[in-house]
C-alpha cells in the first residue's frame, strides 16, 4: 500500500509541475526581443571587430626590411586596403623637416584631418594624396592611417636611411 501511495503522489506532483509550466503566463515576445537585442549587439560588435581585423595590418617594405603598420579604423584606411587588394603600392619618399619621409601617393584618399602631434612610427595622409612616415614628432592637420609597431625612433631612422627611400605597401609580408 505504501508503494501505491508514493507512486500516486509522484504522479500528482508531475501533473502539477506540468500544469504550472504550461499555464504560467509568459511574455515570449519580450524574451525574444531581449535575445534579439543581445544578438544584434553581438553581431554589430563582431562586424566591427572583423572589419578592423580584416584590415588591421599592412606591411611596408623599405631597404630590405618589413615593417608592420597597425591601421586606424577610418575611411582612408578602408580605401587604402581596397587598393592594396588589387596590387602593392610603391612610393618614393623624400626627407622633410628632419622628422619625416613624405611622398606622393599617386591617388587621393578620403580625408578626416585633425590637428595631431605625431610620434615616431606614425603613418599619416597629408592633403589627401601624400603619405608621411614620421621618425620624429610634428604637429599639423593629418588623417592618421596607422602606426609602425615594434620599432623605436632611432631604429626607424636607420631603416629609412639618408635621403630618398622607396616604400612598398602591401597586404602581405
Amino acid at each position: 500500500m505504501n508503494k501505491k501511495i508514493v507512486i500516486l503522489i509522484a504522479l500528482i506532483l508531475v501533473v502539477i509541475f506540468t500544469l504550472v509550466i504550461f499555464l504560467t503566463p509568459r511574455n515570449n515576445k519580450e524574451e525574444y526581443n531581449d535575445i534579439g537585442k543581445i544578438n544584434e549587439e553581438n553581431n554589430e560588435k563582431n562586424i566591427k571587430e572583423n572589419k578592423v581585423e580584416d584590415m588591421g595590418t599592412i606591411y611596408i617594405k623599405v631597404n630590405n626590411q618589413v615593417l608592420n603598420i597597425e591601421l586606424e579604423d577610418n575611411l582612408a584606411t578602408e580605401k587604402l586596403v581596397e587598393k592594396l587588394k588589387n596590387e602593392d603600392i610603391t612610393i618614393k619618399v623624400h626627407e622633410y623637416g628632419g622628422f619625416e619621409k613624405v611622398g606622393d601617393l599617386g591617388f587621393s584618399l578620403p580625408r578626416e584631418d585633425k590637428n595631431i602631434t605625431t610620434i615616431p612610427g606614425d603613418l599619416v595622409l597629408y592633403q589627401g594624396n601624400q603619405i608621411s612616415l614620421f621618425y620624429d614628432s610634428n604637429s599639423w592637420n593629418y588623417t592618421k592611417l596607422g602606426k609602425i609597431k615594434d620599432v623605436n625612433s632611432q631604429e626607424l631612422k636607420d631603416i629609412l636611411g639618408e635621403g630618398d627611400s622607396i616604400l612598398t605597401f602591401s597586404l602581405y609580408k
